[in-house]
């Protein structure tokens, strides 16, 4: 019996579904021994299932292409032949709150990459390098909902991966006002080229519930815990736009950024590169060595060049200067959906597990 914990992905034929079986292929701690999806897949090995639907750069594990697909709907079964779950279920959200706490109360935690639970008080939103002190907020939900080890631990959007660190990591300087505009990958709608043909050469001005979370999870990151629930950060205030671009994958921001104490360049550039947090401390597996670089070339980041640093699990932030209006502005480039999804889901799991709250259930 292999001494990894057993992990299922619920919504695994998905995109985000299949970026998590490619990232967990050879872990150390974690092994895919179920996959759920919807009826209609269910009973299907992975490799039938997907089809000719696989959208990840690399071949689809050997280890998982046989693996009979479940019914995502039967939690008890699902549940009793793992240790824990990633949630990247494609329902409505209320259906993905009710399956999600199902999983929870069978005392299967669920690492989650969807936004239904993003804002229930007493789930914790965390990037570990940022805010790992939320998942305290645990204890509470476990009350709430009956359990002893089962629980729901979010991870933000991914629009926000490539300004919130560097603006975390400028903490001391008070950030009181940003402007974001956020240029977005087509994988982050599930989608590639071939699916979206429409995309090729085109911008699209709207991405659907985009900007709201764009400025308000942040401040969810920064808050702190009150009576057994998180209560978000009063500032900096926060406004956006998100734009679709022609790009498969990376999200790039444009930033602009006004502070209370008013820091050099040197000072900002100094943070950013010698910004660590908990993952980097306990060396996790998935954690880059360098969370945040620094660019200097006016060039960079780019998407082609920079999106896949440190295993994609990286920021890169170039342009840093000063502005007429603003303080200071920088472009910020993160994967979103390696970052901004599967792989900070699967850090966050990693920490969970360094400090105890996921185990073996037997």
């Amino acid at each position: 019996m292999s001494e990894k914990l057993r992990v299922g992905i619920l919504g695994g034929t998905g995109m985000v579904g299949q970026r998590f079986i490619s990232l967990l292929e050879n872990h150390p701690w974690f092994e895919v021994t179920q996959i759920a999806a919807s009826p209609r897949s269910a009973g299907k090995t992975y490799e039938e299932a997907v089809g000719g639907r696989w959208k990840m750069d690399t071949p689809m594990p050997e280890a998982v292409k046989n693996i009979t697909v479940l019914n995502v709907n039967e939690v008890e079964e699902v549940a009793s032949k793992v240790d824990f779950v990633f949630s990247a279920v494609d329902m409505t959200k209320d259906e993905i709150k009710a399956i999600e706490e199902a999983y929870a109360k069978t005392e299967t935690p669920v690492v989650s990459n969807n936004s239904a639970h993003r804002w229930t008080p007493d789930v914790p939103m965390v990037v570990p390098e940022v805010n790992p002190e939320h998942f305290k907020v645990i204890e509470s939900q476990k009350k709430r909902l009956g359990t002893t080890r089962g629980f729901i631990a979010v991870k933000p959007n991914c629009s926000i991966q490539s300004y919130a660190p560097a603006l975390t990591a400028w903490k001391e300087f008070e950030p009181v006002e940003v402007i974001a505009t956020t240029y977005q990958a087509i994988s982050g709608a599930g989608k590639t080229f071939k699916d979206w043909p429409e995309m090729n050469g085109n911008i699209i001005p709207f991405i659907g519930g985009e900007e709201e979370k764009s400025e308000q999870e942040p401040l969810r990151l920064w808050g702190h815990i009150e009576n057994g629930e998180i209560v978000k950060a009063d500032g900096p205030v926060i406004t956006t736009q998100c734009i679709r671009v022609p790009v498969l994958n990376g999200h790039t921001a444009a930033v602009f950024v006004r502070f209370n104490k008013k820091p050099t360049k040197e000072q900002l550039i100094d943070r950013l590169v010698n910004f660590k947090g908990l993952p980097q401390e306990l060396e996790l597996p998935s954690a880059p060595k360098q969370f945040i670089q620094y660019m200097e070339e006016d060039n960079r980041p780019q998407v082609q060049l920079d999106v896949d640093y440190e295993k994609g699990m990286g920021v890169s932030v170039g342009r840093l200067r000063e502005d007429t209006v603003y303080d200071y502005k920088f472009v910020g480039l993160s994967h979103n959906t390696v970052r901004g999804a599967a792989g900070g889901a699967v850090l966050c799991a990693e920490l969970l597990k360094a400090q105890g709250y996921i185990q073996k259930k037997n």
